[in-house]
Parts: structure tokens; sequence; C-alpha cells
């Protein structure tokens, strides 16, 4: 490594750590990376997305992190071997055991021609019979048998381990989305909303609002029309919640037909206005049931919004937010509280 490289990588992380730091951001490697790449300001799409991100919030969003450091940061080769070092542990014991029993064939199989060569110089020194030399050709036809038998196995093993690495490559990229978002929705999932709220909270950060939204009679679209069209409904809705969204806020699938949004540096009347715009918005929604051709545009949801306390503990929180929505249900749904 140059002189020059070595001055300018301390640089980059005298910078990078009076930034993590101001930002309650974990000191792992990926956070290191990510920081490094960002104060060296030589990749422009991750230095205008971490500038979003941290102009709205006093605190640096952990799964929000992660997902750039996934996309702007990380190798596309970058192996997560956590996630499968069982299936890659399994894997390895099998072929260490085929490499064994090869070997062990492999020895037999040895010993076995070496005795057999032994017996075909007796064949004229002894004068064998026409019998004993046909019961040897035997024998060693029957010992290469069981060597290709054994080789052969060992090669359709190597190759049956070779398409699982080539599985495993496929699911592990997929397993890096699973692992943050909602399938169905594409929205983040409940996991990133509990790593993303926790980290808020531990940071005691001001005007942190969060907005709990649940569609109404959602049994109804499931029993009426089907679960394929509930599952439309819930597309539809995480779709235009996802577009309401701004810089500063983030939405998750929370569960079921249940979503929820957290709005950074933000005060509960204007968290109570964006949920509003939210609600009708979900009014103006219309689907078709593609089986029976009926247009559907009886989509709404009620919503219960509050904001952080301080040392208030992520159920405490959740649960005030869930108080609202129930009122707002008791009171004829399709409407935000408290007003």
């Amino acid at each position: 490594m140059s002189k020059e490289l070595i001055v300018e990588s301390a640089n980059n992380l005298k910078k990078a750590l009076p930034l993590m730091m101001k930002y309650s951001v974990p000191t792992t490697p990926s956070n290191y990376a990510l920081w490094y790449h960002y104060v060296a300001e030589k990749n422009l799409a991750l230095k205008e997305s971490m500038d979003h991100l941290l102009a709205s919030s006093s605190i640096c969003p952990p799964i929000q992190a992660e997902s750039l450091y996934r996309e702007h940061v990380s190798s596309p080769l970058e192996a997560d071997t956590w996630e499968f070092r069982s299936t890659i542990e399994k894997m390895m014991t099998q072929l260490d055991q085929l490499v064994t029993d090869t070997h062990s064939d492999t020895n037999e199989f040895a010993q076995s021609f070496e005795k057999n060569v032994a017996n075909i110089s007796k064949v004229e020194e002894e004068g064998w019979s026409l019998d004993e030399v046909v019961g040897l050709l035997k024998t060693l036809e029957k010992d290469a048998k069981h060597m290709r038998s054994a080789t052969q196995f060992f090669g359709n093993s190597l190759a049956m381990a070779t398409k699982e690495i080539g599985n495993l490559k496929v699911q592990l990229a997929e397993s890096r989305n699973a692992a943050m978002y909602d399938s169905l929705t594409g929205l983040f999932n409940r996991y990133a909303f509990d790593t993303e709220l926790s980290a808020y909270l531990q940071a005691d950060t001001k005007g942190l609002c969060l907005i709990l939204c649940d569609i109404d009679h959602f049994k109804k679209f499931n029993d009426t029309w089907g679960h394929l069209l509930g599952d439309q409904v819930l597309k539809a809705v995480g779709r235009k919640i996802n577009e309401s969204m701004r810089d500063e806020s983030t939405a998750y699938r929370f569960g079921g037909e249940e979503f929820v949004m957290l709005l950074p540096k933000t005060n509960i009347r204007i968290a109570r206005h964006f949920a509003e715009a939210i609600r009708k918005k979900l009014e103006k929604l219309s689907l078709k049931d593609k089986r029976s051709g009926q247009v559907i545009n009886s989509i709404t949801a009620s919503f219960g919004v509050v904001e952080s306390k301080p040392n208030e503990t992520i159920t405490d929180f959740i649960a005030r937010a869930d108080e609202y929505l129930y009122k707002a249900k008791s009171l004829g749904r399709n409407r935000v509280l408290p007003i």
C-alpha cells in the first residue's frame, strides 16, 4: 500500500469515527466500511442517499444503513456465512466422509490388485489350471467394477455438491432481501421495524412519531373474494403508503393487514396530518376482481398516531398507538386518532 493511500485511509477514518458516534452507529465491520466510503465521497450515489437519510434523523437507522451497505459497498459475491453455516457445515461433513470412504475403497483395491498381480506371475511358474486362471480374471473384474462404482459415486456426489453450492448462492441473494423486506408488499418487514425503532428509542431521539394503520374489514375481502384478492388489497395499500413516504419517513408491514410508519423529527400534529393524507388516498383505491369482474372501491383504513416520550419502551410506544387505533375502529373506522 502506498504512503498516499495510507494517509488517505487514515484521514477518512478520522472523519468517519466522529460521525458514527454522532449518529449512534454501532462499530461493526459493515458500518465502518459504509461510513468510510461515505466520507471518501467517491461514490456519489451513496453520498446522496446517506445525506438524505442523515438529514431526516438524529441517528442513522440500522436497517436502512444495512440496505445502503448492501447496495453501494458490499461485493456482489460477498457471502453471509452466518445465514448458511449449518448447511455448509453439513455439506462439508458429507464430503469429508465421502473422501474418507473413497480413500478406503482405493486402499482395498490397491491391496487386492497387488495380490492379484503377484498371482499372475504364478500362473506360469506353478502351472495353474484353466479354472484357476478364470477365477483370477473374475477376481480382477470384480475389483475393477467395485472401484469403478466407488469413483463414479464420488464423481456424482461432487457434481451434486457443486449444484448445491450454486443453489446456496441463489438462496443467499434472496435471503439478503428476505431478511429486511416483506415479500408480498415489498415494504420493510417487522424485523426491520423492530430494529429501527429500537435504535431510535435507545438514542432517545426527540420528535419521533409512529403511525399504526389497519385495513378496515379486511377479513371481508378474504371471505367474499378469496385470499388472492386479499393479497392484492395488501399490495395496493402497501404501494399507496410507500408512495406517500417522504425522505425522512419509512413504512413497514407490521403484520397481517397492519402497517406502521416511523416519522423522525416530526411532531404529533404534522404526523396526524400525514396519516390523514394517507387515509384519503386509500379511500380512492379501486381494485377489480378478475374472476367476477366486480370492482372493489370500499378500501379504507384506521390510524393511531403517537409521538415518543422520554425513556419510553418499545412496547409502551406501540401500545399507545394501538390504543388509538382500537378507538378509531370502535368509533366507526376510516379515521385518524387522536383528532
